[in-house]
């Protein structure tokens, strides 16, 4: 092994660092995945997701292509590492990559055009003392429209 010097890029993963802690950032990952059957010339959304549709196992055609459907899913979860902010979303349509369904594919893309709008954002790491922990949870008594039970999440 011998030392490569300052970690600025690796796995994908571009590091900053800066007198507050360090920014870890997939922008060009990110880029790359939008760049991906010209998926980056859409416009780019302000939220995640639109939050009066629930995804169902059965609702809506199939899509077109199943292979790219898998293929952006797969890259949204690696780019989850270091865009906690879409983890649940990418997880929820990584769900149905056994038979996506249009709609499916529509929340997708969705997340791809949040992306574009949110370029920038990464996981920012700071410096601290504190030894507090700070939590959040949140529960949906009905968010399954297949299964009807609670959906729950923490962080």
């Amino acid at each position: 092994m011998s030392e490569l010097g300052p970690l600025n890029y690796n796995l994908g993963i571009a590091v900053s660092r800066n007198s507050s802690g360090m920014m870890l950032s997939h922008q060009k990952y990110a880029l790359e995945i939008l760049e991906h059957d010209g998926i980056g010339t859409c416009k780019s959304a302000a939220t995640s997701v639109d939050t009066k549709a629930k995804l169902g196992a059965n609702y809506g055609p199939p899509v077109r292509d199943p292979t790219l459907y898998s293929s952006l899913a797969g890259a949204l979860q690696y780019l989850t590492f270091t865009r906690p902010d879409i983890a649940y979303l990418v997880q929820q349509v990584c769900l149905f990559m056994h038979d996506p369904r249009e709609p499916h594919f529509q929340a997708l893309k969705r997340i791809l055009r949040y992306i574009e709008g949110t370029i920038d954002h990464g996981l920012h790491l700071y410096l601290s003392a504190s030894t507090c922990l700070i939590t959040y949870t949140d529960a949906d008594w009905g968010g399954c429209p297949d299964i009807r039970c609670l959906t729950s999440g923490y962080c």
